[in-house]
């Protein structure tokens, strides 16, 4: 059963969530975050064959909406992802097991799933799919030489492409313009940010999760495909060190030449397996 909930209102936009209920009440949650760069996605993306896993694993799926960039910027971001964590907790809508909830959420989603380890309302575990604690590396400043072999974006395209006021979804086919324009260039962190207002790069670590990460952090479970060429795995080994430096519970679970977005073919041996370890590691600390 599909319900749909709106989690938050701003002047501009209600943002909402997609319920995936099983018959426990008492079952626990697993709120779910899309990709998509921050530019582009909705609460419709998560593959229904993932939906019916976590499902028949007993797990209800909360899969939420966010605003998008760049028509709002990341604190705005991230705080509509702190909103989530305690709508769900004080909502009298639905019922659920309110002190056990984990969060996933692949690429993009997945950095907003590691930011909210750092948040006051924590999700009891976090499962990042091909994501970065880090948004101050060089692959997101600089030109990417993936994006750059496609055919080049003019600014002029991209800029056509931003709504006059806040948006919390859009299909990829309406916006992923943007998101190569700003890969191509560099130019990912000036379009998601408030640089141009002089938000400087050591304001910026607020927003890097990796850079927060220390023991209240929750429990992680990292997957990332050793091929990816738009999210570095480097980016996975890197917040897998920083989670062992400071004892956090935790694996990294490295995909063998897997690109990005790995995980929508089901079918694959290793996929397959990969998701065998995330209904553990959910089931051990959710």
């Amino acid at each position: 059963m599909v319900a749909t909930y709106v989690y938050k209102k701003t002047n501009d936009c209600e943002i909402k969530g997609d319920l995936y209920s099983v018959e426990n009440d008492n079952a626990p949650l697993i709120i779910y975050i899309h990709g998509g760069g921050l530019v582009w996605g909705t609460k419709e993306d998560i593959l229904k064959e993932q939906v019916a896993l976590y499902n028949n694993a007993g797990y209800h799926v909360f899969s939420i909406d966010y605003r998008l960039a760049p028509e709002a910027k990341l604190p705005e971001i991230v705080a509509d992802i702190e909103d989530a964590l305690h709508w769900v907790k004080n909502q009298e809508l639905f019922s659920f097991d309110r002190n056990r909830i984990g969060v996933i959420g692949g690429s993009a989603g997945a950095y907003l799933a590691l930011t909210s380890g750092t948040l006051k309302v924590k999700p009891n575990a976090i499962v990042s799919f091909y994501g970065y604690g880090n948004i101050l590396n060089d692959w997101y400043l600089e030109p990417s030489p993936h994006y750059s072999k496609t055919t080049m974006v003019p600014e002029m395209l991209a800029k056509q492409l931003i709504q006059p006021k806040q948006i919390s979804s859009a299909p990829i086919e309406k916006r992923y313009a943007i998101y190569i324009f700003c890969r191509q260039q560099g130019k990912w962190l000036d379009y998601v940010t408030d640089t141009a207002s002089g938000l400087n790069k050591d304001q910026l670590k607020e927003f890097c999760p990796i850079e927060k990460v220390d023991e209240t952090y929750p429990p992680t479970l990292l997957l990332h495909g050793d091929s990816d060429e738009d999210v570095p795995y480097e980016e996975s080994v890197q917040f897998a060190k920083v989670l062992q430096e400071n004892h956090v519970p935790h694996q990294l679970i490295t995909i063998k030449n897997g690109k990005h977005v790995f995980d929508n073919n089901m079918s694959h041996p290793q996929v397959k397996e990969a998701f065998e370890n995330v209904l553990s590691f959910i089931k051990k600390y959710i």
